[in-house]
């Protein structure tokens, strides 16, 4: 059986990360039994989550999860797609992972309100004298790795405005279609899903958040989705 190590359910959602999320929909579209268990990031091979141990073989990162199962398993997530399609697709997902994201980061973790509500709990564990020290600690280095990355050196209303940028090209990649590429799911939507779902948390609130609850066709998704694969789970 293959195990999928996670940080565990927070802020209403199946997981805090959506590469954690990624990796489990993927699992759940291979259709490989499977079992979370919560990790220390700190111990995780490459310091993130998520990673998997299938029958010994240890995969981290969820793209190379997703790799993984595809060599290892003979699945094909992207079966029945055009080659235009599927780099479509990959666009897309890229698109999330590595410019969406850092807006997320950004919001979570420098604006004070959502710092407060969501990535304060991770250090509850952490003993109330150093608690503060380690806090500040962990903000700075968050704000030089958005630095060095480029998202940290625009204004927030810069930051905000390609976030909706990248919602509304996903919204229009979309279309009327029930999933990405079609009427079926494929190995974007596990990426597309997991963002769009931690993006309309209603736990956070932003105007990030605002502009994807305008969209209609990416609720209805995200409904889909939880229909799909957290059938168990509510939001609002």
């Amino acid at each position: 059986m293959i195990t999928l190590y996670t940080f565990g359910p927070a802020f209403g959602l199946p997981d805090p990360s959506p590469f954690v999320t990624k990796a489990e929909v993927l699992l759940k579209l291979a259709r490989r039994e499977y079992r979370t268990k919560r990790a220390d990031v700190r111990k995780a091979p490459k310091g993130k989550l998520p990673f998997i141990d299938d029958d010994g073989t240890i995969v981290a990162d969820s793209t190379f999860i997703r790799f993984h199962l595809e060599d290892r398993h003979g699945i094909d997530f992207d079966a029945g797609l055009t080659p235009q399609q599927r780099g479509v697709a990959w666009a897309v997902e890229k698109l999330l992972e590595d410019h969406l994201y850092w807006a997320l980061v950004d919001g979570r973790w420098t604006r004070d309100a959502d710092f407060d509500r969501g990535p304060r709990r991770f250090f509850d564990q952490v003993p109330a004298p150093v608690r503060p020290l380690v806090i500040g600690m962990v903000r700075r280095q968050l704000r030089r790795t958005l630095w060095g990355q480029g998202t940290g050196r625009h204004t927030r209303a810069d930051i905000e405005r390609l976030a909706m940028r990248d919602i509304d090209a996903v919204a229009d990649v979309l279309g009327d279609k029930p999933f990405l590429m079609g009427a079926t799911p494929s190995g974007a939507d596990a990426t597309a899903f997991a963002f769009i779902l931690g993006l309309m948390a209603p736990h956070f609130e932003s105007a990030v958040r605002d502009h994807a609850m305008r969209r209609p066709a990416l609720v209805a998704y995200r409904d889909r989705g939880l229909a799909l694969w957290y059938p168990d789970l509510r939001m609002g």
